[in-house]
């Protein structure tokens, strides 16, 4: 994994973007995000580590996600797109990748500066409620990722927008960083 600013030039979302300001654990920890490095040959296989981590954060369910462009077909490209729309979920999006790569592009708050996770094979991510972001491929186009749940699989993206704004999930992530106790 490796974090950085995004440079907000215009360009193929799927290139670098690097702004050449780099972002590191810590940052990422301040905006509530997780990051584990869980390799895929570890000894005793990177299943029971996924099980333990899983047993410690509460996360009952998970499927895999594989995205490519023979994968999706026709859908490739209106796929990507939706990714990289900027929203956020009312649960915790959990990603383990098993093979490929992409980026992770989370709003940085208050400066709304787009910080770019690029995750590879082994990384853990977790983004926590209510934080805008958004997902798109690397270069090479395609990705696998094992997909963690607390409760029923369900992936609803809620756009950024006044509504999202005013979201319980969304208003209790920015209370949680002003350190606002929250019920």
């Amino acid at each position: 994994m490796r974090a950085y600013y995004f440079d907000n030039l215009p360009g193929d979302q799927r290139l670098q973007h690097n702004s050449g300001k780099s972002a590191d654990l810590d940052d990422l920890r301040e905006l509530g995000v997780l990051h584990w490095t869980i390799p895929l040959d570890i000894p005793g296989g990177w299943e029971a580590k996924i099980d333990e981590v899983a047993a410690q954060q509460g996360y009952k369910n998970r499927d895999t996600m594989n995205v490519t462009k023979e994968g999706l077909g026709e859908l490739y490209e209106s796929k990507l797109k939706s990714f990289f729309e900027e929203h956020m979920h009312e649960d915790e999006e959990i990603r383990y990748i098993l093979s490929g790569s992409g980026f992770f592009d989370i709003r940085e708050h208050p400066s709304d500066e787009w910080i770019r996770i690029h995750v590879l094979p082994g990384d853990l991510l977790v983004l926590p409620a209510g934080i805008y972001h958004r997902f798109t491929l690397d270069e090479l186009n395609q990705i696998k990722a094992l997909r963690l749940f607390k409760e029923e699989p369900k992936w609803i993206p809620y756009v950024r927008g006044p509504e999202t704004e005013a979201n319980p999930y969304r208003v209790n992530y920015i209370n949680s960083l002003k350190g606002v106790l929250v019920a």
